[in-house]
């Protein structure tokens, strides 16, 4: 691989947790170049002040966000803005030839009916929306490379879509009856004051929240839909978990054929996911744990079916910040740029 120059970054919303691990990771990138760092609270003060354990690697002050100045210095945009604000921002730095990608939900829909009724805002940059593509990379990985916005998935769908979809487009289980229960660490929460965050109210409990109603909801519906080529519907149920990071998806359905047994499966996931470095498909009888997965931009998926019920449960793990966020936003850079898909990108664990 020969490249001449850095490509120019900017990281907006780099005070968050997302845009903390953006810089972390972008710092090691040997192909890029962090030159904008932006924020609102947070403006004016340097990194160091906000992260000062990255203080020794970034020199840069958090600066107001100011979309000409953004275009001026930078090829490259990542927005770790809050739900509602990308949409605003992204349409005009991509008419000044900006690549954008999109943490927030703004461009993970095609239907924005759908958005703004989870999400309770009007749009009507429907053009825009529709030019995104969806930043999963093992389904999505040929559109990336043709694109200028990538809508990064959510953290809760990655882990449940990368257990679920070859089950799905093998038309291997009944859509129906997919069941998804998820569980997140605290810092899927964000790095605002939050009572249920609190590390009085977090530790040593296990709650679910926004039963019926959890945003991701239809972004994994979507998804589900794509593969089937039919409108699909799931039962997701999230859960927090007193730990710092990490996601275990479990993920419930019943087979169309209940003679299908574990090692077809295994077969099945291992040939699907062949050209996807991040994914580890574990072998039988060995499921995954959030630790491993900790730190790095790795999926660890296991299986078993249950010939008793005819189900199949599948277990997914991944680092909500990183594949769920982050890595997996620098995964789609790599691949919209034509660069080695795992370039800057951790593949071992902060284990034990």
């Amino acid at each position: 691989m020969t490249q001449s120059r850095l490509i120019s970054v900017g990281i907006v919303g780099a005070s968050g947790y997302g845009g903390m691990q953006l810089v972390k990771l972008l710092q090691e990138h040997p192909l890029v170049e962090i030159v904008y760092l932006g924020g609102k609270e947070s403006a004016g003060k340097s990194y160091a002040e906000v992260y000062p354990h990255l203080g020794h690697k970034i020199n840069l002050i958090i600066e107001p966000i100011d979309i000409d100045l953004i275009i001026a210095r930078c090829e490259v945009v990542f927005l770790g803005l809050p739900n509602g604000y990308t949409c605003d921002i992204a349409p005009k730095l991509l008419s000044k030839g900006c690549k954008v990608f999109d943490l927030s939900a703004d461009y993970r829909f095609k239907n924005l009916q759908v958005y703004s009724y989870w999400y309770n805002k009007k749009r009507n940059d429907i053009e825009t929306a529709n030019s995104a593509v969806y930043g999963l990379p093992e389904l999505y990985r040929t559109d990336i490379q043709s694109t200028s916005l990538i809508g990064c998935p959510g953290c809760y769908p990655t882990a449940s879509l990368l257990a679920l979809s070859p089950l799905l487009k093998q038309g291997l289980i009944l859509p129906e009856t997919i069941i998804i229960d998820a569980k997140s660490g605290t810092s899927g929460g964000g790095r605002q004051a939050k009572m249920n965050l609190l590390l009085a109210e977090a530790e040593g409990s296990l709650g679910t929240y926004n039963v019926v109603r959890h945003r991701h909801t239809p972004e994994i519906e979507q998804i589900c839909c794509d593969l089937t080529g039919h409108e699909v519907k799931i039962q997701f149920t999230p859960y927090l978990v007193p730990m710092v990071r990490g996601i275990l998806s479990t993920v419930y359905a019943s087979l169309r054929d209940p003679g299908l047994i574990r090692d077809d499966l295994l077969t099945i996931y291992n040939a699907f996911y062949r050209s996807s470095p991040f994914i580890k498909v574990l072998p039988k009888g060995v499921y995954p744990q959030t630790k491993w997965a900790s730190g790095t931009n790795l999926c660890y998926l296991g299986l078993e079916t249950d010939p008793r019920t005819g189900r199949v449960i599948v277990f997914s793990a991944i680092d909500n910040l990183i594949k769920g966020q982050a890595g997996q936003a620098i995964q789609c850079l790599n691949i919209m740029m034509g660069w080695d898909e795992t370039l800057g990108l951790p593949q071992l664990c902060f284990y034990p």
